[in-house]
């Protein structure tokens, strides 16, 4: 059986609605048959300032997908082999020694996987515009489809500007080969994987803001699910 499988990671600093809302969408997009969560130990590209324990981050990102989600709901609606539960957790790059590399990850879960598995790395618009200083990074487009997600802006001048600048980054940091296939929504090249482009929903959430908000002791009910909320106030996380 064929499976599309997609890999989103981060330092979940926490986790929280904005993360599992954005994949939620992505999978339904794609058709994905799951998508992992890929906790980053040791990010290369990210000061460790502010940077909890990653068993606490763990323990936060099992809490969060114990939360009830809308497959469960309505099962008749999707294909008979989709999988009820949309995420999985992966700790492999807490495992693994060192830096938090994605073509490392990438790697393992292709060396990994059953036959006809096909994966996807799903990143965010401002993280793929720094994909020219990742490790490997031609070794990665070569290796694996992308998606990249951006939320969309009000103005539709906006949104075509966004993906634009996508395309002029391709073409003077990665490769001029590089075309927009608008049927696809996917920048293609003859030697590549395909870029796919997808918008997700407009939720101003990050985990900074929630870190600064914690910090102000104020509420962040709402921006991430009640049991991490519980969590970190128990433990007294990010005071």
């Amino acid at each position: 059986m064929k499976r599309r499988i997609g890999l989103f990671g981060g330092t979940f600093n926490p986790i929280h609605i904005g993360h599992l809302r954005s994949v939620i969408e992505v999978r339904e997009a794609f058709g994905l048959d799951k998508v992992y969560l890929i906790l980053s130990a040791v990010p290369p590209h990210k000061s460790n300032v502010g940077l909890i324990d990653v068993k606490d981050r763990l323990n936060m990102i099992r809490l969060a997908v114990e939360e009830p989600n809308e497959y469960s709901e309505c099962p008749k609606k999707y294909p008979e082999n989709y999988n009820d539960k949309p995420f999985e957790i992966s700790d492999v790059e807490i495992k693994r020694a060192g830096r938090s590399y994605t073509i490392d990850t990438v790697r393992y879960f292709k060396s990994t996987a059953q036959k006809n598995d096909s994966f996807y790395l799903i990143v965010g618009l401002d993280a793929f515009l720094e994909i020219h200083s990742w490790k490997s990074y031609e070794a990665l487009l070569e290796s694996i489809s992308i998606i990249v997600m951006a939320r969309p802006e009000e103005n539709p001048a906006d949104n075509r500007m966004r993906w634009e600048i996508l395309k002029d980054y391709l073409n003077t940091e990665i490769s001029k080969d590089y075309r927009l296939d608008p049927v696809q929504s996917a920048f293609v090249h003859p030697n590549r994987k395909k870029i796919h482009t997808v918008d997700v929903s407009l939720l101003d959430i990050s985990s900074a803001k929630i870190r600064k908000l914690i910090g102000n002791d104020r509420s962040i009910r709402y921006l991430v699910p009640d049991k991490v909320e519980a969590f970190i106030n128990t433990r007294g996380l990010f005071r």
